[in-house]
């Protein structure tokens, strides 16, 4: 997985409804798919593995191609996860204004038009048609291990509807059963898409097995997302679900057979594919998978020769677009006398502690966090980031938990809880808790501290009431430099216009 190039698709022009009119995809060759795998079972294997890169490339083709009718270099789906799920939260700001990029890092004016929005809504509805595709066939073809291949297909899907369900709120629901209707789906709310994702990665759990090979989903994958979804169902759907959050992260924990790294470091480098603790990545490779949209958007972004010597980091390239603020780096009070190994991960020589100007390199601390030299070897500096990104790891498995013993989780106690956070904690060589410090406040910083930059912090402040409204505030939340109360409106994003004209069952959001 890791070595493969990716060059399969799904072979047959879609004729799938509902969300925009550019997912359309031309034929690559003159099989169906059905014709394909009759006469080859075995491109199964490299189909799935196309469907597992969708998150992290843009096309078959290399860094200028494009699964859709979209920008290659800005609209990748883990390009789209960084920009909405972190830019748009307190620790990251991005500095280039590119149209509609400025409007996501000050949370600011949001609208429908934004193409960042259009970006991930079509990614999303890029891979869905591409799964239902694939098991629209499958019960036909001869395999082996068809069970499981369904059940990675079906992770596949859940994962991309999980974001659908936690940015966008609804959407259609597209499955393998309304595979090219030429109808226009009738939209689905948010609590239909919660339920038939719960039952599909159910299901998906059964037949996925406890081991896998690196970068494709087990059963611990499928429990990690399940519990996710759970965690934030008061949010999704309006019902505490953290007792079932809870017996899914145990098992993650109890059976997944994953370990923590004991080098926090060696979980963001570019040899990271050996870490213990990575339980699901998104697999990059800086020569058989190069992407603009994976760890090369995190690395190259984050960086810039202005400040910093790049090869340190195993590019050759820097763009400086990211910094951090305070509302990260001051989670960690005062960076020089920090014991913590994750308080080291700022590059703060040159640049100013208070980000006066986000449009300014300079202004805020630039994350070291994730990089592409290898840890436990030597390397060359390369144009893109051969960095997988570790979409679950066993850190948040460890957090999840606590924040499920702290809301008062059936089967969880604080004594535990207490303890893999400081499994967690001391593992970077930050000074271990007492029980009596373990509170929600605590958990979301610490959640801060242990997972910003990894596609999770605007979820986990919807999660815990502080991402919109005043009572919590950070540097140009509203478009302002201190911070100012934004609306509830913006903990979700506007359904892109685009769908909505090639849709019209879909209706916008609230606000917008």
């Amino acid at each position: 997985m890791k070595k493969i190039i990716y060059t399969f698709l799904v072979l047959t022009v879609f004729s799938f409804v509902g969300c925009t009119n550019e997912l359309d995809t031309n034929p690559k060759v003159e099989l169906t798919l059905d014709e394909l795998l009759a006469k080859d079972p075995d491109a199964v294997s490299g189909i799935v593995s196309r469907l597992y890169a969708s998150f992290a490339l843009s096309g078959p083709n290399g860094p200028g191609s494009s699964d859709v009718s979209d920008d290659a270099g800005e609209s990748p789906f883990l390009r789209g996860i960084i920009n909405l799920q972190d830019f748009t939260a307190d620790a990251l700001k991005n500095r280039w204004g590119d149209d509609g990029l400025d409007q996501l890092t000050t949370t600011s004016d949001w609208d429908e038009n934004n193409k960042f929005f259009k970006y991930l809504y079509n990614r999303i509805y890029y891979t869905i048609p591409q799964c239902n595709n694939l098991l629209s066939v499958l019960e036909n073809v001869n395999l082996d291990n068809k069970d499981q291949v369904i059940g990675e297909v079906r992770f596949i899907r859940s994962l991309a509807y999980y974001y659908l369900i936690d940015v966008f709120g609804k959407g259609v629901l597209a499955t393998e059963d309304n595979f090219g209707t030429s109808e226009s789906l009738p939209e689905a709310s948010r609590a239909e898409l919660f339920n038939f994702v719960e039952t599909e990665l159910l299901e998906s759990i059964e037949a996925l097995p406890q081991t896998n090979g690196y970068g494709q989903a087990n059963k611990a994958a499928a429990q990690m997302l399940l519990a996710k979804l759970y965690l934030n169902a008061n949010v999704y759907v309006g019902t505490q679900r953290y007792d079932d959050a809870a017996i899914y992260i145990k098992k993650v924990i109890n059976e997944g057979g994953y370990t923590l790294d004991p080098n926090f470091v060696a979980i963001f480098s570019g040899d990271n594919n050996t870490s213990p603790e990575i339980i699901f990545p998104l697999i990059a490779d800086a020569v058989n998978s190069q992407s603009y949209g994976n760890t090369t958007y995190i690395v190259n972004g984050s960086l810039s020769a202005e400040t910093m010597t790049l090869s340190n980091y195993g590019a050759s390239e820097g763009w400086g677009g990211h910094r951090t603020t305070k509302a990260w780096y001051g989670l960690f009070g005062d960076l020089a006398t920090s014991t913590d190994d994750r308080a080291k991960l700022f590059w703060t020589t040159g640049h100013s502690y208070e980000m006066t100007d986000y449009k300014k390199w300079t202004d805020g601390y630039p994350s070291i966090k994730f990089r592409n030299s290898n840890f436990n070897s030597t390397s060359s500096p390369t144009s893109f980031s051969g960095t997988d990104f570790p979409l679950f790891r066993l850190a948040d498995a460890y957090l999840i938990y606590a924040e499920c013993a702290v809301r008062g989780a059936a089967g969880t106690d604080l004594s535990t809880a207490t303890q893999y956070v400081n499994n967690v904690r001391t593992r970077s060589h930050a000074s271990p808790i007492t029980q009596s410090v373990l509170t929600l406040d605590f958990i979301i910083d610490e959640r801060g501290r242990e997972l910003n930059f990894e596609g999770q912090r605007r979820t986990d402040l919807i999660r815990f009431g502080k991402f919109t409204g005043g009572s919590y505030l950070w540097p140009w939340k509203g478009n302002t430099l201190n911070g100012t109360s934004i609306p509830d409106t913006y903990n979700l994003f506007p359904i892109p216009l685009t769908a909505l004209e090639a849709n019209s069952n879909l209706q916008q959001n609230p606000g917008y």
